[in-house]
C-alpha cells in the first residue's frame, strides 16, 4: 500500500504542479505578456479567464478518461492523463508572447490550458481509485489521502521554483524568460512519474467486475444524476477557498496592497505546507468518525472564517495574512482530506471512475474556474473586498447543504472494533 500510495501521490503532485504553475504565472505575468492591449485589471481578468478554461476542460477529461477507467481499467488512465498534462505544460513554456506572434499567442495559451485541464480531469479519478480500491476498508480514507496531498506538494514545488526565480532574477528577466522555467521542468517530472507508474498493478475491485459498463457516462446520467449534482455542489467550496488563497490573493496582494511578490508567495506557501501536513491526520478522523461529519464541519468552519480571512489579508502584514490563509486551509482540508474515499464509495465499482471524477471536476468549474475571475471583479472598488468574503461564504453554505443531503459511506466496523462479542462459530 505504501508503494501504491506513493505512486498516486507522485502523479497528482506532478499534475497539480503543472496546473499551479499556470495559476501563479497568470497572477504575476501572463496578463501583460499575452493581453498587452488590455488595461492592467482587464489583463488580469483575461489571464484568469484562460486559467478557468482548464477547469471547464476537467469535466470533459473526467468523462473521456472515466470511460477508459471503467471500461478498460484504472491503470491506463494513470499513464495517458499524466502524459497529456505534462506535454501541454511544457508547450505553455514555449509559446511566444503577443509582441512576437500577435493574437495567435493567447489562442495557443487557451488551447494548451484546455489540454492541461483535460489531462488533470482524468488524473484524479485514476490516482484516487488506485489507492481506494487497493486499501483495506477500515483505512480507506487514510490511504486515499495520499493523492489528496498531491495538490499541496505540487503547489509547493511550482511556487517554490517561482519564488526562487522571482527572488533571483530582475523583473525584466523574470517577465522575459524566467517564468517559463517551471513549465519546462514539468517535462522532466512527467517522465519520472511515468517510470514510477510503469510497474503498478490493476486494482482488485476492477478485476472483480464481470461486465464493465459499455457506456459509463450514460449509466451515471441515468441512474446517478442527482448524486453527481450533489457532489459537484459539495466540492465547490474546496476549490473556491483554495484558489481564492493561492491565486486571487496573490494577484490582489501584489497589485492592490503593494506587498512584494516574494512575501505573498511565502505566506501562501507556508499555509499550503501546513495543509499538506494535516491531510493524513484529518483522514484518520474520517476513518474513525465517518466522512460526512468532517465534510459538514469543514464547510461550516469555512463559512465562518471568510470574513476574518479578508480582514487579515487587508492588513498587508505578513504574519496576519498567513494566519488568515492558515485558517482557511485548515477549514478546507477538514473536508478535502476524506473526499478521495467518500466520493468513490458513493458509486458502484462499474461506473465509479466516471461518476466520482465527473462530480469532483464539476465542482472545480463551480468553485475553481469562477473564483479568481469573480473575486477580481468584486474587489475592484476602494476599501476591503468584503464582496469576496460574502461570495466565498455563500459557496461554503451551498456545499454545506449538499453534504447534508448525501449519505454516510464509512464501512461498518467489525464486531471486535465495535466492542461487541464476536458471533459464535
Amino acid at each position: 500500500m505504501l508503494r501504491l500510495a506513493g505512486a498516486s501521490l507522485a502523479g497528482t503532485a506532478i499534475e497539480f504542479y503543472d496546473f499551479f504553475a499556470y495559476g501563479t504565472a497568470a497572477a504575476l505575468v501572463l496578463g501583460p505578456l499575452f493581453f498587452p492591449t488590455f488595461s492592467p485589471l482587464a489583463g488580469t481578468l483575461a489571464a484568469f479567464a484562460t486559467f478557468g478554461i482548464g477547469f471547464i476542460a476537467r469535466p470533459l477529461g473526467s468523462v473521456v478518461f472515466g470511460h477508459i477507467g471503467d471500461r478498460y481499467g484504472r491503470r491506463p488512465v494513470l499513464f495517458l492523463s499524466l502524459f497529456l498534462t505534462g506535454a501541454a505544460t511544457v508547450a505553455v513554456g514555449c509559446v511566444p508572447p503577443y509582441a512576437t506572434i500577435g493574437a495567435a499567442a493567447p489562442v495557443l495559451l487557451l488551447l494548451l490550458r484546455f489540454l492541461q485541464g483535460l489531462g488533470l480531469g482524468g488524473e484524479w479519478g485514476g490516482a484516487v481509485l488506485l489507492a481506494v480500491e487497493h486499501a483495506p476498508a477500515r483505512r480507506r480514507a487514510l490511504w486515499s489521502s495520499f493523492p489528496q496531498m498531491g495538490p499541496s506538494v505540487g503547489f509547493l514545488l511550482a511556487n517554490g521554483l517561482m519564488l526562487a526565480l522571482s527572488a533571483g532574477l530582475s523583473d525584466a528577466e523574470f517577465r522575459e524568460w524566467g517564468w517559463r522555467i517551471p513549465f519546462w521542468g514539468a517535462g522532466v517530472m512527467a517522465v519520472g512519474g511515468l517510470l514510477l507508474r510503469s510497474s503498478l498493478a490493476e486494482t482488485p475491485q476492477f478485476q472483480e467486475i464481470r461486465e464493465p459498463a459499455r457506456l459509463p457516462l450514460l449509466d451515471v446520467a441515468r441512474d446517478h444524476w442527482r448524486l453527481v449534482l450533489l457532489t459537484a455542489g459539495a466540492m465547490a467550496t474546496g476549490y473556491a477557498v483554495f484558489y481564492a488563497v493561492t491565486t486571487w490573493s496573490l494577484a490582489y496582494g501584489t497589485e492592490r496592497l503593494g506587498v512584494s511578490r516574494t512575501v505573498m508567495l511565502v505566506c501562501i506557501m507556508a499555509a499550503v505546507a501546513a495543509l499538506g501536513a494535516v491531510t493524513p491526520l484529518a483522514a484518520l478522523l474520517g476513518d474513525r468518525y465517518g466522512r460526512r461529519p468532517l465534510c459538514l464541519a469543514g464547510c461550516a468552519a469555512t463559512a465562518l472564517w471568510m470574513f476574518p480571512m479578508i480582514a487579515l489579508l487587508e492588513t498587508a502584514e505578513p504574519l496576519l495574512m498567513f494566519a488568515g490563509f492558515l485558517g482557511a486551509m485548515l477549514s478546507f482540508i477538514t473536508m478535502f482530506a476524506v473526499i478521495a474515499a467518500y466520493l468513490p464509495e458513493l458509486y458502484e465499482p462499474r461506473v465509479r471512475c466516471t461518476g466520482a471524477a465527473v462530480g469532483y471536476n464539476l465542482g472545480g468549474v463551480l468553485g475553481g474556474a469562477l473564483t479568481p475571475v469573480v473575486a477580481t471583479a468584486l474587489a475592484r472598488g476602494d476599501g476591503p473586498p468584503w464582496g469576496v468574503a460574502a461570495y466565498l461564504t455563500g459557496v461554503a453554505l451551498l456545499s454545506l447543504g449538499c453534504f447534508a443531503l448525501l449519505p454516510e459511506t464509512r464501512p461498518a466496523p467489525s464486531p471486535a472494533e465495535a466492542g461487541a462479542e464476536p458471533a459464535p462459530a
